[in-house]
């Protein structure tokens, strides 16, 4: 059932490009679809997991050369295709004011969608990195076509980042599929074949930092707050909430577990580094601090969420690199904490606030008082923000607290560098808050009052509060099927060389 919410998104997507579907009923189309996809994630999140890979599809689709049309999901996969599907639903409930080309918006959107389930359900790395390319073209037409601030050049510095990326990875793959043997390149199989360990050295830092750079890693994550102020809301909640999981999803179901032993010590240290996990475990804490102190500079309140999500994908980071099970499974926890904490505050500052006062200069919207004017956006935001910066309850806290204790045993002077940036989130967090919302700066604005919150928004902002709330209370809904996947064969080579 999981392989339908490939099949419908492409669908839906289909469906939109014909002639004789008029264009007021894209958005119809489009939550149609994605409430379908959602609603199948649901059904296969509620049966028992035992951790195992489970077989969706099998089928032969080049013999020639072993590849082949494999779908499967484990625990990691469900958790990111759900999270998929609770974006896509609240991308679309804040798409509903889209007017111009509704139909071909929507058609990429879905485009988008689908390939994001392609790559989280692919068991075969030439289909996942295919479902990873098809997820590209639909980003570069969203911002571009939709966007507002330099979305071109957005738009372009975006895909040339990815394409980067994306060749890094091929690179790996193809000298992985040959050293091999040249007869599969599924996943299954690949990740118990022991590569030569001195070919692990450069494969695993090579692919690592080619799916890292969609997953924001310092200093490659400049695409990221460019991109995300550019994007129209949905494009933004899609390209922080699930995008940026794709890179961080490959980096651990196939650098970390194809390449275990590329995290071993190199045998001498360079500046006090002495392995792969030593400098990606520093480029993770300089990314949490760096996005954290010019997020609370910025003046464009897009660019706060922006260069937050670079902060938040910090800890995601960091979590892999600590290589236990504890801080593993943080990891997987704050993507999916991230991934709708950054969709909701992308939705309130570009929706709820941009669309409806044409500015995202923070001292212009202090003048506008819009805690009075528009104050469902004001306690939306307020939730977002406590919850993005670790406040008990939400899915941010149980997801950070996990990655520090993982790596406070790992490597503990960079605990203080996390918490540095968790201080650090507060203030920016608050700033923008009292900024924003809360400011007595200037007089009552007697402009034309602003529209009100629609319905479709509010539905959407309660979609992913509760969400947030829901693992943040009861963490177990996701846990019980993260550590059993931990648990697989599909991890024995980081259990055997590094579990903590």
């Amino acid at each position: 059932m999981l392989a339908w919410t490939i099949y419908i998104s492409f669908l839906g997507a289909l469906a939109l490009m014909l002639p004789k579907v008029p264009a007021r009923a894209a958005r119809g189309i489009a939550l149609l679809a994605a409430i379908t996809g959602f609603a199948i994630t649901v059904s296969a999140f509620l049966r028992p997991a035992n951790g195992v890979m489970t077989t969706i599809l099998h089928r032969s689709w080049v013999p020639s050369l072993g590849i082949e049309y494999y779908l499967a999901a484990d625990g990691i996969s469900l958790v990111l295709v759900l999270l998929t599907g609770i974006v896509a639903i609240a991308g679309v409930l804040f798409s509903w004011n889209i007017e111009q080309r509704s139909k071909e918006f929507f058609a990429l959107y879905l485009a988008l969608i689908g390939g994001v389930y392609g790559v989280f359900l692919s068991a075969d790395l030439f289909l996942l990195f295919v479902f990873y390319e098809i997820a590209i073209i639909p980003k570069y037409f969203l911002i571009a076509i939709w966007g507002s601030t330099q979305r071109e050049y957005a738009a372009m510095k975006l895909v040339l980042y990815s394409l980067v990326g994306s060749a890094m990875v091929l690179i790996v793959l193809i000298a992985a599929y040959v050293i091999a043997g040249a007869k599969t390149m599924n996943l299954l199989t690949l990740s118990q074949f022991r590569f030569p360990l001195h070919f692990q050295m450069w494969a695993f830092p090579l692919m690592f930092v080619g799916f890292g750079i969609l997953a924001g890693l310092w200093p490659f994550h400049t695409w990221a707050p460019t991109g995300h102020v550019a994007a129209p809301t949905a494009a933004s909640m899609l390209l922080a909430g699930v995008v940026m999981k794709l890179g961080a999803y490959g980096c651990l179901r196939v650098a970390m577990v194809l390449f275990p032993h590329g995290l071993d010590p190199w045998g001498f240290t360079v500046l006090g580094l002495a392995s792969w996990r030593d400098l990606f475990s520093l480029l993770a804490v300089i990314g949490i601090v760096y996005g954290a102190l010019v997020a609370l500079v910025q003046q464009d309140f897009k660019f706060v969420v922006g260069y937050s999500s670079v902060s938040h994908m910090g800890f995601v980071l960091l979590g892999l690199m600590t290589l236990s099970r504890i801080g593993l499974t943080g990891a997987v926890l704050q993507m999916f904490s991230h991934g709708v904490l950054a969709a909701l505050l992308f939705a309130v500052v570009g929706r709820m606030v941009y669309d409806r006062t044409h500015t995202r200069d923070l001292t212009a919207l202090s003048r506008m008082h819009l805690s009075k004017a528009l104050p469902f956006a004001a306690v939306t935001f307020v939730l977002a923000a406590i919850a993005s910066i670790g406040m008990p309850g939400f899915s941010g806290f149980v997801a950070e607290l996990q990655i520090l204790i993982g790596a406070w045993s790992a490597f503990p002077i960079y605990v203080v560098g996390a918490g540095i940036g968790i201080v650090i989130s507060v203030a920016y967090a608050w700033r923008a808050m009292q900024k924003a919302f809360f400011s007595d700066a200037g007089p009552e604005s007697t402009t034309t009052p602003l529209a009100r919150i629609s319905m479709p928004e509010r539905l959407g902002a309660a979609m992913l509060i509760i969400a947030s709330l829901t693992v943040g209370l009861y963490p177990q809904l996701l846990l019980n099927l993260v550590i059993p996947a931990l648990n697989s064969p599909l991890f024995d080579g980081l259990r055997k060389g590094h579990w903590q």
